[in-house]
């Protein structure tokens, strides 16, 4: 006979929500660092300088920026579920159509297309984390999506692409993208199968795994209403926000679309060392990510101050990486030039749980919108600044002759210097940032 007293079990659907929110960061960066190998390929190819690369590799950002601000409206009202489905599958798609064409104007369409879908991810993923994860857990948890997977995602992508598939397995780059985008159509089609907006809807949760959700929060507000745009732009903490991301965004673009071409170019390594050389800043910002969400929940939770919790980790982590970077411009050899940047890279992206923190706290139930806004202020960085690495590059660029052969010679420490300044920046942006200022009048204050 059933004892009435003996408490319910909770379930544990919200950690297979947790593993299907890290596969879609994952998935997401594996396949948006894949330009690491494919944009040397195509300068190679088709003889593309350091600028016309980087406006090519910009048509991504360009509308990566402009789906931000619909997309996280769209989550707000309907939900992430389906939404992050068919993007999954669509980007993946596109991903694939990079190896069938070398014409400039039809890669300059697919790499927009590839930005629009991608779009949506993180304000779909924000809003999972804040739905389906207690307020105490949330940024440790949002760290691990988002900053490690999505680094892990990155890291592995020229290991994957470069040195497993085309290294070792002697794929053309083409072949060995579609067995990429391949993986990502599957996955798009489970989560759409597996994954529901909400506790509330998924029928497998029971009261007991719902408790530990909510954690004395009220549930999760209906998907209805819109940010108050004139609220929003009053507030100081958004406006320097949105300066933050751009600078931090800005400079963390090298790490998709240059890094390669550095050890091609500038080293001289093959592309099996380029593979795993390209993936030790990421492997330093997975690392990172956990790190920052530890830093979080211990200091809010050591503290009680949320507010200064978010704001010194953000600084710390931007301005040592700063130093880490002017260290690494001073480095010839090409190993310890990589783990020096894997070094700025795990410092720089512990402030990324505190970026998924703070837009959760400053956006409440409008906390997709507040991340696509500030989002769209780092794809703009996205859009900006790839070109002009690439004028800085074209500028410190010489031509030589050896041997009767005509050899074109780049100094890079200017580039690494400019990524630096711009490191410095977003940490001082962090101290004027108040996370408790929210946006949500329906909440109260989380200072």
């Amino acid at each position: 006979m059933h004892d009435a007293t003996v408490p319910e079990r909770p379930t544990g659907v919200r950690w297979r929500v947790f593993a299907l929110a890290c596969g879609c960061s994952f998935l997401l960066y594996l396949h948006r660092y894949t330009w690491n190998i494919v944009g040397p390929k195509l300068q190679d190819t088709y003889q593309f300088d350091h600028a016309l690369a980087g406006w090519v590799f910009a048509a991504f950002y360009v509308t990566y920026a402009a789906g931000q601000i619909p997309s996280g409206i769209f989550i707000d009202r309907f939900g992430p579920h389906r939404f992050l489905s068919i993007i999954a599958v669509l980007w993946s798609a596109c991903l694939a159509g990079f190896g069938l064409t070398g014409n400039l104007w039809a890669l300059g369409g697919l790499r927009a297309l590839f930005g629009a879908a991608q779009a949506g991810c993180y304000p779909g993923l924000t809003k999972v984390t804040r739905s389906w994860f207690p307020l105490r857990s949330r940024t440790m948890i949002q760290g691990w999506v988002a900053t490690t997977f999505g680094r892990a995602g990155g890291a592995m992508s020229p290991i994957l692409l470069g040195t497993v598939l085309m290294g070792w397995c002697g794929f053309t780059w083409q072949s060995a993208l579609w067995v990429l985008a391949g993986c990502g159509v599957v996955f798009g089609i489970g989560f759409g199968l597996l994954f529901r907006n909400t506790p509330e809807e998924h029928p497998e949760v029971n009261e007991a795994e719902l408790s530990i959700i909510r954690d004395g929060q009220v549930a999760a507000a209906p998907q209805t209403g819109v940010l108050p745009w004139g609220q929003a732009f009053r507030n100081r903490s958004l406006r320097v926000f949105v300066v933050q991301q751009y600078l931090d965004a800005g400079s963390d673009v090298v790490f998709v679309s240059l890094i390669g071409a550095y050890f091609l170019q500038a080293h001289g390594v093959d592309i099996k060392s380029t593979g795993w050389l390209v993936s030790l800043p990421l492997w330093g910002g997975a690392l990172g990510g956990i790190v920052g969400g530890w830093l979080n929940e211990t200091l809010i939770g050591a503290t009680g101050n949320r507010r200064w919790s978010r704001s010194l980790i953000g600084a710390t982590g931007k301005i040592v990486g700063c130093v880490c970077l002017l260290l690494m411009a001073t480095l010839a050899n090409p190993l310890y030039a990589g783990l020096m940047l894997g070094v700025a890279k795990f410092f720089s992206d512990w402030s990324q749980p505190t970026v998924w923190g703070t837009c959760t706290d400053l956006g409440g139930r409008f906390s997709a919108t507040v991340f696509s806004i500030i989002n769209t202020a780092g794809t703009l960085g996205g859009v900006i600044m790839p070109p002009a690495f690439g004028y800085l590059l074209d500028a410190f660029t010489t031509t030589q002759t050896v041997a009767g052969e005509t050899l074109k010679m780049t100094n890079w420490s200017p580039l690494f210097y400019l990524i630096a300044a711009m490191y410095f920046g977003s940490g001082f942006c962090w101290l004027l940032i108040d996370c408790t200022k929210t946006l949500d009048t329906s909440e109260q204050s989380l200072a």
